[in-house]
């Protein structure tokens, strides 16, 4: 008579069968990928309209862009070679390094009425501001801590002088942009506010209000402007300004703000004083007075972008309805399938 039981080797089967089995993911819809999902079938009046919406949109944008940019006021004067004596053209460098005058005079003309703020910066040319190394040089603990001054590691070779640490240390500091400008419009001084020209997040967190210069430019080798002593870090905003490294190396930087109107035809007489040496290395001085509109500066590649993009989109959408209309095609039609095709043609 046969019986029900399992045999002894039947229990341990089961179990490395459950074992076996105890590695496979719990049954789920998720792991199953059965949950429902969207699956949009492309007709062509749904394409079509997609391309008539981004039209709709992006050249309305574009159009406004580019009269905002063109709205905006700019003034560019480039002055490293205009300010050069005439003795000074064969030796550039030797006349950057030396301590003669190097103030200079320059008159712009405003060509429309420009409306307050009106900023100024200085543009630099071919100054690689992004090298890994010059990017490195410097110790972000030091700038924000007066405990951390020793920590010159990263700044070499400007990391210490006769042993003691230099504050702020590093290439990036060292090379700080020493160009001055003092502007007159009519024979009367034209202020320029240098007070909240860098990032408030940069005052507030990357420099120490109790952290002064150290040592500062006390080398053989003065590298660019020096800095107020008795001033802590947080407000040498000139500084702040130039540590914000640029990307390109074509940049500008903001000098100040002139919260005066400029009227059209205006003469502005401009002092400078030419002492930073882009001669070294080929570079460009240019001093910019800019306005300002809803989109920032004076720059048209975002208008143009978006009147491409929403041409090229009108464009497609015009090619799509004239296919629809000439030659239609019924959706979902098998016979285009190339398994479903004779290859003989016939």
């Amino acid at each position: 008579m046969s019986t029900s039981a399992a045999s002894p080797g039947s229990g341990s089967g089961d179990q490395n069968g459950v074992k076996r089995n105890s590695k496979r993911p719990k049954y789920s819809r998720f792991t199953q990928q059965e949950l429902p999902a969207c699956k949009p079938i492309l007709t062509p009046k749904w394409v079509i309209s997609a391309f008539m919406l981004v039209t709709i949109v992006f050249i309305p944008i574009g159009v406004a862009s580019l009269f905002a940019s063109r709205d905006v006021v700019e003034i560019i004067d480039r002055y490293e070679t205009a300010c050069l004596p005439p003795d000074a053209h064969n030796d550039k460098v030797a006349y950057i390094q030396s301590s003669q005058n190097k103030s200079c005079t320059r008159t712009l003309k405003v060509p429309k009425h420009m409306k307050q703020p009106i900023y100024v910066y200085y543009q630099l040319d071919n100054f690689y501001q992004n090298h890994r190394r010059y990017v490195k040089s410097r110790s972000d603990p030091q700038l924000k801590n007066n405990n951390s001054a020793d920590e010159t590691g990263a700044c070499k070779p400007e990391d210490t002088i006769n042993g003691n640490p230099i504050v702020p240390c590093g290439l990036i500091a060292w090379s700080l942009f020493n160009d001055t400008y003092s502007l007159s419009v009519n024979n009367q001084s034209l202020a320029i506010n240098k007070n909240g020209i860098s990032w408030k997040s940069d005052r507030d967190h990357k420099f120490g209000k109790d952290v002064f210069p150290k040592n500062f430019q006390n080398g053989t080798l003065k590298g660019g402007k020096s800095l107020d002593e008795s001033k802590p870090l947080n407000e040498q905003e000139d500084l702040i300004v130039w540590m914000r490294t640029a990307a390109l190396p074509t940049f500008r930087k903001l000098y100040g703000k002139i919260e005066t109107d400029l009227q059209q035809n205006d003469e502005i007489e401009v002092i400078l004083e030419n002492n930073y040496n882009t001669y070294s290395f080929n570079g460009k001085k240019k001093l910019v007075l800019s306005t300002t509109s809803w989109i920032g500066g004076k720059n048209d590649f975002l208008g143009i972008a978006y009147l491409t993009v929403g041409g090229l989109c009108f464009f497609l959408a015009v090619a799509f309805t004239l296919i629809y209309l000439i030659k239609p095609r019924r959706l979902g039609d098998p016979s285009y399938l190339s398994w479903n095709r004779n290859p003989g043609g016939h």
